[in-house]
């Protein structure tokens, strides 16, 4: 009993964690469809440099912005790191 009141607590713990790594502003003030551009609109495109799960939208966003981009963040969905600049 006590063995799965700590795996049980242990997954709240990881759920709460990676909720909390996607909570804030994004900046982003409008998504595309699609990669088409759009004026005005900001346009999110997958980084083609970071590699691995993305945790971490400070380091997705220095890598992005070797990319020529000026913001990135981490997708709480496919963890892939996403660079994002007007359209």
């Amino acid at each position: 009993m006590e063995r799965s009141m700590r795996l049980v607590s242990a997954a709240f713990v990881l759920v709460l964690l990676l909720a909390a790594t996607e909570m804030g502003p994004m900046g982003v003030e409008a998504r595309t469809e699609s990669s088409k551009a759009v004026e005005g609109k900001i346009c999110e495109v997958p980084s083609t440099l970071f590699k691995g799960l993305c945790f971490s939208s400070n380091n997705c966003k220095h890598t992005c912005r070797k990319e020529q981009f000026t913001r990135g963040h981490c997708s709480v969905l496919t963890r892939a790191c996403v660079c994002t600049k007007k359209c």
